[in-house]
């Protein structure tokens, strides 16, 4: 049995159900908007929640099982016992959303609890979460294979998210600097490893290349961060080995809205 989790459906994450497909002869699905993963500052109330829209989408596409549990189901009021990945919070993500990786590796094992899948399938956008579930797997002697699916793009390079819809059309317009500055930084990697001069590339000549991409374009507001970081571990890194590479992951905001997106070096 295959499963994917999520909180809200896009199209996205149809690239999960088809992988799942080919892969498992059942497939299950569960939505669940997990409030544990949310900070007190965070979009937890507004976060959508189409759940007919999804179930038809989801039976569309062949999924056979749609778990919807409420918050009160997961979290009764004396529910005391949390996940806790020790290091998360250290992570460039985790100092920006303290407790979110708790939460996140919590409910993941309660829905491997309650589904009980021989598979599992994340989406590779979430990079962070996929290094925490495949870490927590593994220590926990957990019975599941994480499947990690790429990431699935538009057009014009945006990273396919619940939240692109809280974009004004010029802030969609100018969420396309999130993909060209990672493309540029991999275009700078690729050719230091073809030139053969060096092993090695400074990573703050990555971590520059893609901020100031990001800072020459108005309706950014913020930069959280640019990371270079292990593709293991997620912990920054000061060099990287061209023959290892690297994950450069980002956290930037246009308005009032959060993206996230990286590439695989």
């Amino acid at each position: 049995m295959g499963l994917l989790g999520v909180q809200g459906l896009h199209e996205g994450h149809l690239s999960l159900v088809q992988q799942a497909r080919r892969s498992c002869d059942f497939v299950a699905a569960s939505i669940f908007v997990n409030p544990a993963q949310f900070g007190p500052n965070e979009d937890y109330s507004k976060y959508p929640r189409t759940f007919e829209k999804d179930v038809a989408l989801l039976k569309q596409q062949g999924v056979d099982l749609v778990f919807f549990p409420s918050a009160d189901e997961m979290y009764s009021p004396h529910h005391r016992c949390y996940v806790d990945p020790e290091g998360f919070d250290d992570l460039v993500e985790g100092r920006c959303r303290k407790g979110h990786f708790r939460g996140v590796a919590t409910v993941v094992t309660k829905l491997f609890n309650v589904v009980k899948p021989t598979d599992a399938f994340f989406g590779q956008k979430d990079a962070a979460q996929v290094v925490l579930i495949k870490r927590m797997v593994a220590d926990l002697n957990l019975d599941v294979n994480i499947n990690v699916v790429p990431i699935v793009r538009e057009a014009d390079g945006l990273a396919l998210s619940t939240r692109n819809q809280y974009l004004s059309t010029e802030e969609r317009q100018a969420a396309t600097v999130l993909h060209r500055g990672l493309a540029h930084a991999q275009e700078l990697f690729q050719s230091a490893k073809q030139n053969g001069s060096t092993t090695t590339l400074d990573a703050a000549v990555l971590r520059d290349a893609v901020r100031e991409e990001y800072e020459r374009e108005p309706l950014v507001s913020a930069v959280d961060y640019v990371s270079v970081g292990s593709k293991e571990t997620m912990q920054e890194i000061s060099e990287v080995d061209t023959a290892e590479g690297a994950i450069i992951s980002v956290a930037v905001k246009l308005g009032q809205c959060r993206l996230i997106d990286n590439v695989v070096l």
